[in-house]
């Protein structure tokens, strides 16, 4: 890098031999760009001076990329008589560094602050220290954005006031308080598994790992963990809808028809499905088969209960669901849950009523059409009645 001796002028430079050799060993071990690094020098550098030496003068700070030797530039004007020496040279003097000078250009003249050497050795080191802490935390960054999305596990370092801190290595991991399940209980030193929910910058450029348990991708990815056909993508997950801690309903599909979906994923004797609930802490967890049909669908997202009859309204997507007497507890749950997960999971409206409620319903119906329809004869009558007095008028 020669270009900072186009004016002509061969001073003595600020040495600092061992810059170079630093900042190549960084760019080795750290994977930060020494030119990088030399441009953030440059630019503390520039700072330094102006701060130190009052500059009034248009400078320019230069360190050479082969030597580390650094060299300041006074840029100034080229007129005919200067007037004001800290922005413009005379072309006399001009010529004498650069004869290809004209009126109206710039050259830059080298100057040698005294001290200089010190200050520029102490703000190099200063720079170097910041952009290694930066250059780390922007791998950290890239590194845990990459897992976004993923289960990480660790130890748990501190649980209090409703924030839980998980040691993920190089990094903590923090799990807020709408990120636990209600119904656990995180102890020091425990290990846990947990899902990324996000990844972002705090203040001064720290790394925050948000990490759920609550999430409802947890379960998705605690799935294609634990069983190798969803994770082969010879089984898909289509839906997941989830209550955290108490149960959660997942539908599942193959295009194989030699596969069983739900067979597959429950394992036999339950064991696959067995090792997730564990996982969950006992949360209980409903496979069921997805269908393009949305009546059939539906019917099994109410799984346990028994479905007698599914009408589907597909404009308003919405469905009424029919079932026995016995099993309406069942198939709406325990304060709505499994009537409500049916309804995240499929995404339809649904309205379940008993035989007995939806024969009542049909009957009210029919009697207010009967009624209607009585009361039509009548006005009609009445009608004709008018007409016939009319007419005997």
């Amino acid at each position: 890098m020669n270009e900072f001796n186009k004016g002509g002028v061969k001073m003595k430079a600020i040495d600092n031999k061992e810059l170079i050799l630093a900042l190549e060993e960084l760019e080795k071990e750290k994977g930060i760009k020494k030119e990088y690094m030399l441009e953030a020098i440059e630019a503390a550098l520039l700072t330094a001076y102006k701060r130190n030496f009052d500059a009034l003068e248009n400078v320019k700070v230069v360190v050479d990329q082969k030597t580390g030797a650094t060299y300041v530039y006074a840029i100034k004007d080229v007129v005919d008589r200067a007037n004001d020496d800290a922005q413009e040279i005379s072309l006399e003097d001009a010529k004498k560094i650069n004869k290809t000078l004209e009126l109206g250009d710039q050259v830059e003249v080298e100057i040698v602050p005294k001290d200089f050497g010190r200050i520029a050795a102490q703000t190099a080191k200063q720079v170097i220290i910041q952009k290694i802490r930066e250059a780390e935390r922007n791998i950290m960054f890239d590194e845990y954005s990459e897992k976004k999305g993923e289960i990480v596990s660790g130890p748990i370092q501190k649980a209090d006031r409703g924030i839980v801190v998980v040691d993920l290595g190089r990094v903590e991991g923090i799990m807020p308080t709408k990120e636990q399940i209600p119904t656990e209980k995180y102890r020091v030193n425990d290990k846990i598994k947990a899902y990324v929910a996000d990844v972002k910058r705090g203040e001064k450029g720290s790394l925050q790992v948000i990490i759920s348990r609550t999430n409802t991708d947890f379960v998705r990815k605690l799935l294609e963990l634990e069983i190798p056909e969803i994770y082969e993508g010879l089984i898909e997950i289509k839906s997941v809808s989830r209550d955290p801690g108490s149960r959660s309903k997942v539908a599942v599909y193959s295009q194989d028809k030699n596969i069983d979906p739900v067979g597959s994923c429950v394992g036999q004797r339950g064991i696959r499905i067995q090792n997730i609930i564990n996982e969950l802490n006992g949360e209980k967890i409903d496979v069921i088969e997805w269908s393009e049909d949305p009546a059939t669908y539906i019917a099994a997202a109410l799984l346990p209960a028994k479905i007698m009859a599914v009408d589907i309204k597909e404009e308003e997507k919405f469905a009424q669901v029919i079932v026995p007497d016995e099993e309406l507890s069942l198939a709406i749950g325990k304060a709505g849950q499994n009537a409500r997960l049916a309804a995240k999971l499929t995404n339809w409206k649904i309205d379940i009523k008993s035989e007995s409620q939806f024969r009542e319903m049909l009957l009210s119906e029919q009697n207010k059409e009967e009624l209607s329809q009585t009361e039509n004869k009548v006005e009609e009558n009445n009608v004709e009645t008018d007409n016939k007095v009319d007419e005997e008028n």
